[in-house]
């Protein structure tokens, strides 16, 4: 009986911290969206020019940009 309150316990807290690793990654991610859309809307035509970056791409870049969060 023992046992098998520790292995569900154990399940529990396991189960948990995969959730807490989770909304931890989801709001790096989101971080790194947010300040990327924010910094590629700063710049100006010319200077998303210069980097090869058209307005209407900013938000996929910034997607990219979090996807490659860890």
């Amino acid at each position: 009986m023992a046992t098998t309150y520790n292995t569900e316990m154990q399940n529990r807290s396991g189960m948990f911290a995969g959730l807490v690793s989770a909304v931890r990654g989801f709001e790096a991610r989101r971080s790194v969206y947010n300040r990327t859309l924010m910094e590629l809307n700063a710049l100006n035509d010319r200077e998303l020019a210069d980097i090869g970056i058209h307005r209407s791409m900013i938000a996929q870049v910034a997607k990219e940009a979090a996807r490659q969060t860890n």
